[in-house]
């Protein structure tokens, strides 16, 4: 993007503004004419020059053409790829001013959506901003008029992939190897039926699960061996279901990915399709003060709802006298089960139940002193009412969707006799809008 003031002639035509905010989104806005006009790209304090894309009723959407006076704010973007690539949004905004733009979007939502305020807001959590990514789903696609395979993410609003040569937020395992992953897939006998393939990280070791539409050819095996080999890849194949996703490289069936919790002398094994957190570091630190925030005692009976593969539960466990994980998939269950005894913790049931269609007869359906609740982006709304009866001292809520958490706030406040103690962020997708939260509750 230019930021020089001397315009081209098709620029000294264009439309003039001044930004004055932000969207929640991270656009700039400017007021037109009485009218709202939001501006990808643009940052408050800056005068810039803009494309209208959209017309609204009440507000128009515009691109940015040039910056004329830059803000403080405005970094240069870590990836030469921002702006094409719509993995980032937020690349060309300073760290803090993203952090700030975060917890200011928390704080509005908590007022709109549930009529709720902290009585504090916690210091965001926050590590590095590259190469954090350790978990991605990359399409790929042979482009017939580039005669050329693309691996990557889709094109910034586009469903065409983009031709990327690296990634900058992607582990740099994955990341600075786009080109050798599109030098073997188009290899391949199959390289057309190959729509996409999932990335997941351990501490030491890096999974690729390639998903194929059409069998693939002993050649082609041999090929993805060769290049697990040479890049010290795990490789799994994803075929057509019911066939499931199955090991290649190595072969042996009880190969896992792992993870470490070092404050809490904990190793997490895991597949590479479970769900488990993109940005080690940050979860590193959100279980940290998470277990901090409850505040346990050593009698302390903990329900950890939404546990995934054990990533709360098991620091739970370390300092309360009983943990109960609750998840929806038998699997995960399973695999947090597998994750306690991997770690010699007893002190830590797993149940499996739909915590979106809850009976009143689950045997854990009992009193607890705390709770942790991390739901999907849907949030925790059908498992609330039952939460009054647990009469829980503090729940700590860890939420991926300012939205959710901030109606079900304004539950726990306004119907079930609790406090919103403390807010804070969580900087899990650095240079996205996706904002990862913390509260803490308090029952009144």
């Amino acid at each position: 993007m230019n930021q020089n003031v001397k315009l081209d002639k098709r620029e000294e035509s264009a439309l003039v503004a001044d930004i004055h905010a932000l969207s929640h989104d991270g656009r700039g806005i400017a007021t037109l004419h009485h009218k709202t006009t939001f501006i990808d790209g643009a940052l408050p304090n800056e005068k810039v020059t803009y494309k209208i894309t959209q017309k609204r009723s009440h507000y128009n959407e515009a691109n940015l053409l040039t910056v004329l006076n830059p803000s403080p704010e405005r970094v240069v973007p870590p990836c030469a790829h921002f702006g094409v690539c719509g993995g980032c949004s937020l690349q060309h905004m300073a760290i803090s001013t993203q952090l700030a733009l975060k917890q200011q979007t928390l704080l509005d939502q908590l007022k709109h959506f549930g009529h709720v305020a902290p009585v504090s807001v916690l210091p965001p959590l926050h590590a590095q901003t590259v190469g954090y990514r350790r978990k991605a789903r990359l399409g790929v696609k042979f482009v017939i008029k580039k005669n050329k395979l693309l691996v990557g993410f889709r094109e910034k609003s586009s469903h065409y992939l983009a031709d990327l040569e690296r990634c900058a937020v992607l582990h740099p395992t994955v990341g600075e190897r786009f080109a050798e992953l599109s030098e073997l897939i188009l290899s391949l006998e199959q390289h057309r039926h190959i729509p996409q393939i999932e990335v997941a990280i351990g501490d030491t070791q890096a999974a690729l699960v390639f998903r194929h539409l059409q069998p693939l050819s002993d050649q082609d095996h041999a090929k993805l061996i060769a290049f697990g080999k040479a890049y010290d890849f795990h490789i799994y194949l994803q075929p057509n279901p019911p066939v499931p996703v199955h090991p290649l490289w190595p072969a042996e069936t009880n190969q896992r990915l792992s993870y470490t919790l070092p404050d809490f002398q904990l190793e997490f094994l895991f597949h590479p399709l479970d769900f488990t957190q993109i940005n080690l570091e940050i979860n590193r630190l959100m279980v940290k003060q998470a277990v901090d925030l409850l505040d346990l005692q050593p009698e302390d009976r903990v329900l950890d709802l939404f546990c995934g593969i054990g990533n709360f539960s098991l620091p739970i466990a370390r300092y309360a006298r009983q943990v109960t994980g609750i998840e929806g998939s038998v699997d995960m269950v399973k695999r947090a089960a597998d994750n306690a005894q991997h770690n010699r913790i007893e002190n830590a049931d797993f149940y499996a139940a739909n915590l979106q269609e809850l009976p009143a007869t689950f045997s854990w359906l009992t009193s607890y002193d705390k709770v942790l609740l991390d739901p999907p982006r849907a949030g925790a709304k059908e498992i609330l009412p039952y939460l009054k009866n647990m009469s829980a001292r503090r729940i700590v809520y860890v939420s991926c969707n300012p939205a959710t958490l901030a109606r079900d706030a304004g539950e726990l406040v306004h119907q079930y006799g609790y406090r919103l103690m403390h807010v804070g962020v969580m900087n899990m997708f650095p240079h996205t809008s996706h904002i990862e939260a913390m509260a803490v509750f308090d029952k009144v």
